[in-house]
């Protein structure tokens, strides 16, 4: 596995130590999530099927962060669904514990942040306001939402009186479409409603996760929302590029999803390089293997064996990104059932070949854009109408 320094997130009760800051003369500085200070000031994103505790406690062996959850269905979490309860699993030593949820009525998620605080479920609650799919837009929710102004701030404001003490922190894009913009609106209400923080992603539902983020959208939020932290998302492939974006943007965290898929290791240059530490040498073949069956450990242990492998299969491919693999190694790979089998498999690989630069760059779901965002009918009609649509809320969890 490739060497890391071992960063711990800054307990809020204690005073940050040198080597958990900033070095002298750096710009950035922890991030503040209501009573979290974290270093270095980066989120992982809230992924579906990605980032359960098996994907966050790999990331968090790289590096410290913020390390949320997969998005969580306000309806399910309160139905107790089987599969809800096992995905809001955190680890004894993950702290704080972060908690994404989806919802669209008010009062839904209204009860789901109650249920959460009583029962301590979570120590911070994203709301989500970003998910650009259709099966979230048609119910107009995720990044549909925010255009129903009056709807935002009910959900934000009942969701932020019933966490108390628990920070709740909100994720959105830049709006529906060029012609629906919203973040701006959507960044000053939510700081209004007593919001630990706003994080932007800089696309709009429409482009999905085609073509290139608007990192100036993030750095306008910046300029209108100054009394809470904002968050870049969008195209962090590489540390330099969370730099950059801090840079030209003045935001105070990046958020990174795709950019660690099938690279881990992505969150060890971070610490490095918001440390002033040398960037860690890039793995060969054999340290990403390595990676990879570290990962497969923890699915295994997690889910089961047969389980965590099936989940495993989706990993592979970023994995290997750029190394020469013998095309019967990667089918095989992709049908993986058994530890020993990937074993087998891995070491019928040329475990010597460097870190491919054909590995550098965007990762993950990409495409075209959508033809359209999906609403529900009249959604654009009215942005101060409070209904919530009819069968709004998803039943299941994940997203």
């Amino acid at each position: 596995m490739v060497d890391v320094t071992d960063l711990a997130t800054l307990d809020p009760t204690t005073d940050p130590t040198p080597a958990a800051g900033p070095p002298a003369g750096a710009q950035a500085a922890p991030l503040t999530v209501g009573p979290y200070k974290v270093w270095p000031p980066v989120v992982l994103a809230p992924m579906a099927g990605i980032t359960n505790a098996s994907f966050r406690r790999l990331c968090r062996e790289f590096g410290a962060g913020l390390y949320v959850c997969e998005m969580i269905t306000t309806r399910a979490l309160l139905g107790r669904s089987a599969k809800t309860m096992e995905m809001i699993r955190f680890e004894p030593e993950e702290h704080p514990r972060s908690l994404q949820l989806y919802g669209v009525d008010p009062d839904v998620v209204a009860a789901a942040v109650r249920m959460v605080v009583q029962e301590d479920l979570a120590d911070h609650i994203d709301l989500n306001f970003g998910c650009p799919v259709p099966k979230v837009t048609r119910k107009g929710g995720g990044s549909a939402l925010p255009w129903k102004r009056r709807l935002f701030t009910e959900i934000v404001r009942r969701a932020v009186q019933e966490a108390g003490d628990v920070p709740v922190t909100v994720k959105m894009r830049i709006g529906i479409d060029d012609d629906h913009i919203t973040y701006l609106d959507a960044g000053r209400i939510a700081q209004d409603c007593g919001v630990a923080a706003v994080a932007l992603h800089g696309r709009t539902a429409i482009q999905h996760y085609s073509g290139t983020a608007d990192w100036s959208a993030i750095a306008r939020l910046k300029e209108a929302v100054t009394e809470v932290p904002v968050l870049g998302n969008g195209d962090i492939f590489a540390a330099s590029d969370a730099l950059d974006m801090m840079a030209r943007t003045g935001c105070d965290g990046v958020v990174v999803g795709r950019g660690c898929q099938g690279r881990p290791w992505l969150f060890a240059e971070l610490a490095a390089a918001f440390d002033g530490r040398p960037a860690p040498a890039a793995p060969d073949l054999r340290s990403v293997a390595g990676t990879l069956r570290r990962h497969a450990e923890l699915l295994a242990a997690e889910m089961g064996e047969d389980r965590g492998m099936r989940d495993l299969r989706k990993h592979i491919a970023w994995y290997l990104k750029g190394f020469a693999a013998p095309s019967e190694v990667r089918r095989e790979l992709g049908m993986i059932s058994s530890l020993a089998g990937l074993d087998e498999l891995l070491a019928r690989l040329d475990l010597d070949q460097p870190f491919p630069a054909a590995a550098d760059g965007p990762r993950g779901r990409q495409g075209s854009p959508q033809a359209k965002v999906h609403l529900p009918e009249g959604w654009l009609d009215d942005p101060d109408s409070l209904a919530v649509p009819e069968g709004a809320e998803l039943d299941a969890g994940g997203g």
